[in-house]
């Protein structure tokens, strides 16, 4: 948890959303983990800073981040659930990612092996398909904003900057939107943002899990984006050959073609879209897995973007059909995309063919739009023609039954172009993998299998497709299909006995929720240890189950009883019963009764069961017997007198004729005993 002191954790928005922590900030807004009562499960929530509540452009981008994301339900896209406002502030509530951002995969596993990147980076492609295809441009692409949840899956996050075609640009004119290290050189010279701007930045992306470094660097943010504009891209190989790295992780031709494919500085000449880009990435993925990383010129040439057109191409848009388009030129293998061991092809692998050669036309040559044309054009010009009327006959029904050939290719073709290179996607909902299999080969497309957990389909069946049932698609398309897991459920881990934050440490670690914290007293557990849960260890439970912990504050405390003047045994059985341990001294005291407690330490305050509390009892006074002085000089007897403890009053004999000043006996007399501190009177003649 965020220790950092923020005012609105703690509050609950609309009624609903209990914020719990904070996890981020951003130059906008600031983003919370909550807990939705309603519905009781865990979100993130992202709240606008107050300062900007009330301008008016950053409150409509804040409502189109919404509105742009809310649109794309995609499993690589971070969910939208809710937005709203509270307190003039407003809030969008979202899927809640257990995991870390790319950026720290990044700095932690970078340089990455080409089969590594290309399985996180397929996922970054497959969202921005997703996006590009209902017409929404991300435009800030960027590590930071793709998460990677603990089960390795891939979620594009952070539309704030996203736009829909159509949508006002909402920038103003010569500011830079978007991260200076991931920005397209077009948005730099023109801000005109298109599919193309986020395959670029997904390509330098690429470039960064590859060589673990960003490919232009700079004093500043105005220097880098002069880079994009004006420096190319150089291959990833070559960047690990200059940090001294190329023997670790060979980076074969097609992936480097791939990367410059998505990053070339003329729009013109890159990868169009997030669709496109994603069939590149599986085609690549395919060949690295079959030709365990030897360089393929012929796939290399293929990934390569058609030349560039002479006008500019019209910017994304969304399609009537939400289907992914073909890649650009022919495809020569079809692409199966497997995770983690699972649905291996069963068809061989095929051998990539390289386009025929083209003899080049000469500049000097005329072009045949420039020749007259005749009728009389023979169309194979080497070829004889009798005219003997038998031939003449033959060739009619010659050319009859070509022109009835022709027909009838004409017919296929029409029919194939339009109609028999489709098919559609089979209701796989509920099915479970083999027989999903069949059903996808019956009907010519491709299984591309992800899972997640599900409450109502039982593990091991189909939960959706993308495309849907009975959409169109292109023969051996790839079809995304979402496989069940059954329900999440994750065991209680064990928390009693363990102190408090290393319980909710074990509680959050366990995808579960800390509740209520109780606390009570206990004579035998230390403050802070767990005492009990709501849950037993071990069972299964929801994700974001909340649980309940009971926490030991120590001992009761007990308050200490003034026993000063008390009868020393009545004293002691009192504190015993209290708890406390008694220790006893005994002093002599004129003034305490023998027995009874002269003083009690502590005295006041509070204590606990095990405290020690000091007595000490009354002996009484102290007897001292009283010395022989008689004769003594009167000094001297005062003296001894005084040394022993007692206080001394003179009494002269004024009846002798002649003073001695000698003592001639004391009250109480010699041999007799009186207490320590007790008057004696001294007779002195």
């Amino acid at each position: 948890m965020n220790s950092t002191f923020d005012p609105l954790v703690g509050q609950v928005l609309d009624g609903r959303y209990e914020i719990v922590a904070k996890v981020a900030r951003g130059g906008m807004a600031t983003v919370y983990r909550a807990r939705d009562l309603r519905l009781s499960r865990q979100v993130a929530i992202k709240v606008m800073r107050s300062d900007l509540g009330e301008d008016d452009e950053f409150a409509a981008k804040f409502d189109r981040e919404a509105r742009a994301a809310a649109v794309l339900g995609h499993p690589n896209v971070v969910s939208i659930f809710d937005q709203g406002s509270s307190e003039g502030k407003p809030y969008i509530v979202m899927e809640y990612i257990e995991g870390e951002t790319l950026r720290k995969v990044i700095s932690r596993e970078a340089p990455m092996s080409p089969e590594r990147a290309l399985d996180v980076f397929e996922q970054v492609a497959a969202a921005l398909a997703a996006a590009h295809e209902a017409g929404v441009v991300h435009r800030d692409i960027k590590p930071e904003n793709v998460l990677i949840a603990e089960r390795g899956q891939v979620k594009v996050a952070d539309f704030g900057l996203a736009r829909q075609v159509g949508s006002p640009q909402m920038t103003a004119t010569g500011v830079l939107v978007g991260t200076a290290s991931y920005l397209p050189p077009e948005l730099v010279t023109h801000s005109r943002p298109d599919g193309r701007s986020d395959v670029y930045s997904a390509g330098v992306v690429l470039f960064e899990l590859l060589t673990g470094k960003k490919p232009h660097t700079g004093e500043n943010n105005y220097q880098i984006a002069y880079r994009h504009v004006n420096v190319d891209i150089e291959k990833p190989s070559e960047r690990l050959a200059e940090i001294g790295h190329a023997a670790d992780w060979p980076i074969p031709d097609y992936v480097d073609t791939l990367v410059l494919a998505a990053t070339a500085r003329d729009p013109r000449a890159r990868i169009v879209d997030g669709r496109e880009l994603l069939t590149a990435v599986r085609r690549a993925k395919l060949e690295l897995a079959r030709g365990g990383g030897r360089d393929n010129p012929a796939l290399a040439a293929a990934l390569l973007p058609d030349s560039p057109p002479e006008e500019e191409p019209h910017p994304v848009r969304p399609r009537t059909v939400d289907r992914p388009r073909p890649a650009s030129g022919p495809t020569p293998e079809t692409v199966v995309v497997r995770r983690e061991q699972q649905w291996r092809a069963t068809s061989p692998p095929v051998t990539p063919i390289p386009a025929p050669e083209v003899a080049p036309v000469s500049p000097s040559s005329p072009s045949s739009y420039d020749r007259p044309r005749s009728q009389r054009t023979p169309v194979f010009p080497q070829l004889h023609v009798s005219q003997d009327p038998v031939h003449r006959r033959r060739r009619g029904v010659i050319l009859l039954t070509l022109v009835i050939l022709l027909t009838a290719a004409i017919g296929v073709g029409s029919w194939w172009w339009t109609a028999g290179r489709f098919t559609t996607v089979p209701p796989l909902a509920a099915m479970n993998e083999v027989k999903a299999r069949e059903a996808a080969a019956a009907n010519a497309v491709v299984l591309v299998p992800s899972e997640e957990y599900s409450e109502t389909v039982p593990k091991g069946q189909v939960i959706r497709t993308d495309p849907g049932a009975g959409e169109r698609v292109l023969r051996n398309a790839t079809v995304d299909v979402v496989m069940s897991l059954g329900p999440e459920r994750y065991p209680m881990p064990q928390v009693v006995g363990l102190m408090r934050e290393q319980a909710e440490k074990a509680i959050t670690d366990g995808r579960m929720v800390v509740g209520k914290v109780k606390e009570s007293w206990s004579e035998t557990k230390p403050v802070g240890e767990v005492l009990k849960a709501s849950e037993k260890e071990g069972e299964q439970l929801k994700k974001g189950t909340e649980i309940d912990l009971t926490v030991s504050k120590g001992p009761e405390p007990i308050r200490f009883p003034d026993l000063v003047g008390a009868v020393a045994d009545d004293a002691k059985k009192q504190l015993d019963e209290l708890g406390f341990e008694v220790r006893s001294t005994e002093e002599h005291s004129t003034t305490v009764e023998a027995g009874r407690v002269i003083r009690q330490d502590p005295r006041t305050g509070e204590g606990k069961r095990g405290d020690t509390v000091n007595l000490v009892v009354s002996l009484g006074p102290e007897m001292i017997e009283i010395p022989g002085v008689r004769l003594k000089s009167s000094d001297e007897a005062e003296k001894i007198l005084k040394d022993l403890g007692f206080e001394v009053v003179i009494e002269r004999n004024s009846d002798f004729p002649i003073p001695l000043d000698l003592a001639s006996g004391t009250d109480p007399g010699e041999g007799k005993t009186a207490p320590k501190g007790s008057t004696i009177t001294l007779f002195v003649t």
